[in-house]
């Protein structure tokens, strides 16, 4: 019993309840910030780490996917097609990294880290993104509700494939890359229905996901263990105190932690634009990318404002296009 609950034990515990309140606050946030979360802990590789993230990912996606089908929400048509594109390169991803980087240990774990970064980064992107649409449908009056629009399957399995590949790769973007997709492929489904959608293909995605990675790297059971553990009441107190908390604040402040930690681990992948004269990377950079986005981006958001022809700052505030985004329990 010692054994098992070792400080890697708990730290992988705290990490999953503090990453499961902001699921639960948020809908945002589950791969994304549990993996790098795992990996700046040091409890793992990165390959270990992202097998047991996927692992988990198919277990609580699972419930929140029976929750949205009970209420009716998902277009199973459409997630359908999603899943045919997306399981086969969830199942080929992991085999197509090996196959371009080798067997090592290290070039995988190195160029893990450096695919993660950027899958961070894009999913940071992803939000600005959403808002930027919600801003153009208000300002436009242009969101007409088409609950069963008809699919277009190609373009949808195209979505498909290139959320799977990012999710088996790096365990990130099921619940961000493949969201902002949808909502650009179908812009009159409800945000209920395009989460029920997302979640039930993202079902058999990270099932086949974790398949895959667990066939080359094995399962880390003293990682997925705490990490189930600690995510489930964590992700039943975000949601239970998610009314009563300010959440368009929490989704900027996951922006910020998501392009910091994006930095950090391109950095510690010793991507080049990031290393210094000698080769090294200075773990500042990360703060100072957090620091720019923070003074930055409400400027960039002004503009964005002025294309649409509003002042640079008033209404609509962001708060109130986040509230069209509320509806994302989606937890990557």
């Amino acid at each position: 019993m010692t054994d098992l609950i070792s400080t890697a034990f708990l730290g992988v515990l705290a990490a999953g309840f503090f990453v499961g309140i902001i699921v639960g606050l948020t809908g945002m946030g589950g791969g994304a910030l549990m993996t790098p979360a795992l990996l700046f802990l040091g409890v793992g590789d990165a390959a270990t780490v992202v097998t047991a993230d996927l692992t988990a990912a198919a277990i609580y996606k699972t419930g929140g996917a029976i929750t949205h089908k009970r209420h009716g929400s998902p277009n199973l048509k459409l997630a359908g097609w999603l899943a045919l594109g997306s399981v086969p390169m969830a199942l080929l991803g992991p085999y197509l990294l090996r196959w371009l980087v080798g067997t090592d240990t290290d070039a995988i774990n190195s160029a893990l880290k450096l695919c993660i970064g950027f899958a961070l980064l894009l999913a940071a992107a992803t939000y600005a993104a959403r808002l930027w649409v919600n801003l153009r449908r208000v300002r436009r009056n242009s969101h007409v509700l088409d609950e069963d629009p008809e699919v277009r399957p190609i373009p949808t399995i195209l979505v498909g494939m290139l959320g799977g590949l990012l999710v088996g790769i790096t365990s990130v973007g099921s619940g961000s890359v493949i969201m902002i997709a949808l909502l650009m492929l179908y812009p009159g489904l409800a945000a209920v229905r395009l989460v029920g959608t997302d979640l039930v293909q993202a079902v058999p995605l990270v099932l086949a996901a974790a398949i895959s990675n667990i066939t080359l790297t094995g399962l880390a059971w003293s990682i997925l263990i705490p990490l189930v553990i600690g995510s489930f009441p964590g992700t039943i107190i975000g949601s239970r105190i998610a009314p009563r908390v300010p959440q368009s604040m929490i989704r900027r402040g996951i922006v910020v932690v998501l392009v910091i930690s994006g930095v950090a681990l391109l950095g510690k992948a010793g991507w080049t634009p990031l290393l210094d004269s000698k080769g090294e990377f200075n773990p500042m950079l990360a703060a100072y990318a957090g620091l720019i986005m923070i003074a930055i981006v409400p400027i960039a958001w002004g503009l964005i404002r002025k294309t649409e022809g509003l002042p640079m700052f008033g209404a609509p505030f962001v708060s109130q296009l986040d509230q069209n985004l509320a509806g994302d329990r989606s937890p990557d």
